[in-house]
């Protein structure tokens, strides 16, 4: 159970947990990457993109941020007014697996910046220092070479290909599955 929101401070972002009351910024920020975030994520239903949405989606992994389950990062820009990108660790599984899923993207205008980098860079370190989480798993669709090369330079190492694994952008798509492990962990 989490009992205070992190804040993590790097050089160039705030990286939080929204409050539900923070709605808005979540919201601008998915309004704004609509169609750039369209080729990586699923086909989103009529209404999707309101304030109100936003706003219950928030509420939800608020709940399930403090319930110990997923961790929904954003990196903002250093006044705290917009989100620059984001980073959720989902499936958060204690007992003998101590593991998460991790997800990430960015806003468009903000690739190419090293940005994404820092933020999960930043984030993997809290899972596995605060948190003891020993694995952190991220996938993604093989022509996507960004994250490829994203997760490559993090340390993440490929472990197989799940052929048909997501809907993504209406279509199953082949994901390459990746991971990385705790360093205070290895040999242990």
């Amino acid at each position: 159970m989490q009992n205070s929101i992190p804040e993590l401070i790097t050089d160039n972002l705030i990286i939080t947990v929204l409050k539900p009351a923070d709605f808005r910024l979540l919201s601008s920020y998915e309004k704004e990457n609509r169609e750039h975030l369209s080729k990586w994520e699923p086909i989103r239903k009529q209404g999707y993109f309101t304030d109100e949405a936003a706003k219950s989606r928030i509420e939800l992994s608020f709940d399930s941020f403090k319930l110990g389950s997923f961790i929904p990062f954003v990196g903002l820009d250093k006044s705290g007014s917009k989100v620059i990108c984001t980073c959720n660790f989902s499936n958060i599984v204690r007992g003998v697996f101590q593991a998460c899923h991790m997800g990430y993207s960015i806003n468009a205008r903000d690739e190419g910046k090293g940005l994404m980098f820092e933020m999960l860079q930043a984030s993997i370190e809290y899972t596995f220092s605060q948190l003891e989480l020993h694995r952190v798993m991220a996938n993604y669709i093989p022509s996507n070479k960004r994250s490829e090369k994203l997760l490559t330079r993090l340390g993440f190492e490929q472990e197989g290909l799940a052929k048909s694994y997501l809907k993504i952008a209406g279509t199953w798509q082949d994901h390459v599955l990746t991971s990385k492990i705790n360093p205070s962990h290895i040999g242990i």
